[in-house]
């Protein structure tokens, strides 16, 4: 059985036990949490495309850490300008690990 579920924006492919990094969720290390935002569901040859949702689909999850990841620069540099300017972010994330699929 797989689902395929939408947060932070993205959309995900899942089975049980599948560890995951999306965008930050809200919880605590351990807490367990709800993905309500079923688009597909399938078990076997019987597979439900929801419109957009499934109806009364959950996708329950694990938080396992939050964390950020690898530095990412931004450089803007403007020729003959003298200017260049540089720039950094890290993405905050946190990692999951999907318990179970309900229908």
């Amino acid at each position: 059985m797989f689902a395929v579920v939408e947060t932070g924006g993205k959309q995900y492919r899942v089975e049980q036990g599948t560890v995951l990094r999306v965008e930050k969720l809200a919880g605590e290390v351990g807490d367990s949490l709800e993905l309500d935002r079923v688009l597909l569901l399938a078990d076997g040859d019987d597979i439900s495309v929801g419109k957009p949702l499934v109806e009364g689909a959950r996708v329950t999850a694990k938080v396992r850490t939050h964390g950020r990841g690898k530095k990412v620069r931004i450089i803007k540099f403007r020729r003959r300008k003298d200017s260049m300017t540089t720039q950094g972010h890290r993405q905050s994330y946190t990692e999951i690990e999907i318990t179970g699929i309900s229908a």
